[in-house]
């Protein structure tokens, strides 16, 4: 997708992401309150683009660039993403990126910079390697990782989800239960659905791969190419434009990556018949965020979403795609050998029935390929329901 100074095109790239997710309070309302906080640029957000870029230093990544939301800041990197929340960080990279080895800093720079010093949830997770062998630090391999972790958390737990000869999933993630936010802080409740949502991509169709490969020197900048591609590819228009803006990058020689920030609320996620997903109406802002490297013989390509998605079918001009509709859109842009998915959400907002699959299998339906499906496995957490599903072409 990216690639770091010390990358070659004709080498192999690592394209599943490792997706660092650090929750220091359980809402934007809920930390301390700052002098140097403005408007919703409180917590997190407060903190100055260099110091987060002196940490992406120890990550081996590099900010390309930043769209400063209502609710949240997207730093679009040179291996995947990284996005800032008053109360969460969610880093999400690449290649041989140290991602894990970034972690002691961000809570270093969370309790100097915006006083917060406990962490309420973290979540750490990614898709098998393609190539293990090439990776460093505590990445070479899931146990080393779980160590990496368990050095830091006291309240942690580890899971490999899936077949562990095939495509898997693996996660670490740790309890709330003894870890809360100084409650002197609080400014009030203002919880969100958690939701999100991954569809991992490999073996690329040729024709979805293509126009990711730029073999002429472009002439106009990374983004102006990107913003074109994004547009003759329909990414543009997975979500309703009004409601999107992207950022986006082309790579050369091949490479795409961008991040969205969606404005979603009750009268944008269904049809008036149709209830959304969550507690009641409330307007929020949510991102996607999509990688991709092209290259035969390692493609593979990455969407992630966390504006909750109704189940429902939806129509109505300018709202926010259901499930299904969402999963074809993207399957029909990269035309993948194989799909992992994996949705996530908070147990109390889950109204989704727990699992992803039937929302995949009315997609691959629709699409141009057919899909059979290779495995699904549901897991409940402490406050979280996981659906896992894996796909092939039949």
């Amino acid at each position: 997708m990216a690639f770091y100074d010390e990358h070659q095109a004709s080498a192999p790239f690592e394209g599943p992401e490792k997706l660092l997710e650090i929750w220091f309070a359980p809402s934007a309302a809920q930390v301390p309150q700052l002098e140097n906080a403005s408007g919703k640029k409180t917590g997190l957000r407060t903190v100055a683009r260099q110091t987060w870029e002196e940490m992406l230093d120890i990550v081996k990544c590099k900010v390309l660039s930043v769209v400063e939301g209502v609710d949240m800041d997207a730093y679009l990197l040179s291996e995947s993403s990284f996005f800032v929340s008053p109360h969460r960080i969610i880093l999400k990279t690449c290649g041989t990126t140290l991602n894990l080895l970034g972690l002691p800093r961000i809570l270093e720079i969370a309790a100097k910079e915006a006083q917060l010093t406990a962490v309420y949830r973290f979540f750490y997770s990614r898709k098998s390697f393609m190539f293990p062998e090439r990776q460093s630090g505590p990445h070479r391999d899931w146990k080393q990782e779980v160590e990496y972790l368990d050095n830091i958390f006291t309240n942690g737990a580890a899971y490999t989800i899936g077949k562990v000869n095939g495509d898997h999933w693996l996660l670490y993630l740790t309890s709330p239960d003894h870890l809360q936010p100084h409650s002197e802080h609080f400014l009030g409740e203002d919880r969100h659905v958690d939701y999100t949502i991954e569809i991992l991509m490999s073996d690329l169709s040729p024709k979805a791969s293509g126009p990711f490969f730029f073999d002429e020197p472009a002439t106009a900048p990374p983004a102006e190419v990107a913003a074109e591609l994004s547009q003759r590819l329909g990414i543009t228009n997975i979500f309703p434009p009004e409601l999107t803006t992207l950022d986006a990058y082309a790579f050369a020689p091949c490479g795409y990556s961008s991040n969205a920030l969606i404005k979603w609320g009750h009268d944008s996620l269904a049809d008036t018949a149709s209830a959304p997903v969550g507690p009641g109406p409330h307007a929020g802002e949510g991102y996607y965020t999509i990688h991709v490297t092209p290259e035969a013989g390692w493609s593979y390509a990455s969407f992630e979403c966390n504006v909750p998605l109704s189940t429902a079918h939806t129509s109505r001009k300018g709202t926010i795609p259901d499930l299904a509709t969402l999963v074809q859109r993207v399957v029909n842009i990269f035309e993948p050998g194989r799909i992992t998915m994996t949705l996530f959400i908070s147990s109390e907002d889950n109204e989704t029935g727990g699992e992803p699959a039937r929302a995949a299998e009315r997609a691959a339906d629709s699409a141009h390929k057919t899909y059979k499906r290779t495995d699904k496995i549901n897991y409940e957490f402490g406050g979280y329901d996981l659906a896992f599903a894996s796909f092939e072409l039949k």
